[in-house]
């Protein structure tokens, strides 16, 4: 009688999710990312750490920490309390980040997406930012149909009754909301707002992710504004259409596809938001 001979069988093939993960993997850089990582968490303590509490935050051992924090401190991304015992951000990466100030990057890079949004909406937009107290309009583009409504660049505008305002408050943390409501100044003309339905609307902005209503400073616009968001998912900008309607034989995009349009272009500035 002949021995029963076994079959090999092939090994199941790696998941799709595993190899993702093993590909993502390939371009790890562990002591970047250490060092990136110590600066992060730095960025969120104004009075410093000492290298005890940084190693207990970051769950690493002491040596390999010791020596990255001594390599941040002498390319001066870091630096030591008089003490010695403390570490905390240098001003290096503020220097750095001004070599290029950043919102002479976001406009850069906002005024693409701007244009194409008037060419596919047929309707002007305008970016906001928040500055001292109120909203700073930063760009501006118009429809190239010829008939829009829009607002002139470097026009300050309320921060309490627009709805560029109001997206700005809805995607900031509570700390900073309320610095910005304190900071805040009435402009000409400015509608005021109880503090009771403030948060109503916020909470409604937040949860939709968006805001759309007849404008409260013209007649027959509708305003429709989304945030820019930044990667803690804080509003950097607030990206505004004033909708206005064309009653005459030419048919452009409704309010709906507007709007559409509008949150796809503030999705595309955003970083890693989902919108």
């Amino acid at each position: 009688m002949q021995p029963t001979t076994k079959t090999a069988t092939s090994k199941p093939k790696a998941q799709a999710p595993l190899a993702t993960a093993l590909a993502e993997d390939r371009y790890r850089a562990p002591a970047l990312d250490k060092g990136l990582d110590i600066l992060e968490l730095l960025a969120q303590q104004p009075q410093g750490l000492t290298r005890a509490e940084i190693v207990k935050q970051m769950d690493r051992s002491a040596s390999e920490i010791y020596r990255m924090l001594e390599r941040l401190v002498v390319r001066q991304y870091v630096m030591r309390s008089l003490s010695g015992d403390r570490y905390a951000l240098s001003l290096k990466l503020f220097a750095l980040a001004h070599i290029h100030p950043p919102l002479n990057r976001l406009i850069n890079q906002a005024l693409p997406v701007m244009d194409a949004f008037a060419r596919h909406a047929e309707q002007s937009c305008h970016l906001g930012v928040y500055d001292r107290g109120n909203v700073l309009i930063a760009a501006q583009i118009n429809s190239p149909s010829g008939w829009s409504f829009s607002l002139h660049r470097g026009a300050r505008v309320g921060l309490l009754d627009t709805a560029s305002g109001h997206v700005l408050l809805a995607f900031s943390d509570a700390a900073q909301a309320q610095r910005m409501r304190t900071e805040h100044t009435a402009v000409d003309g400015e509608v005021p707002i109880t503090q009771t339905k403030l948060q109503a609307t916020l909470k409604g902005i937040h949860r939709k992710g968006y805001l759309e209503r007849d404008s409260q400073q013209s007649f027959g616009v509708v305003d429709i504004s989304a945030p820019i968001l930044g990667p803690h998912q804080q509003a950097l900008a607030a990206l505004t259409c004033p909708y206005i309607r064309r009653i005459d034989t030419h048919v452009g995009p409704d309010l709906q596809a507007a709007r559409e349009l509008l949150r796809q272009a503030a999705q595309a500035l955003s970083q890693g938001a989902e919108i």
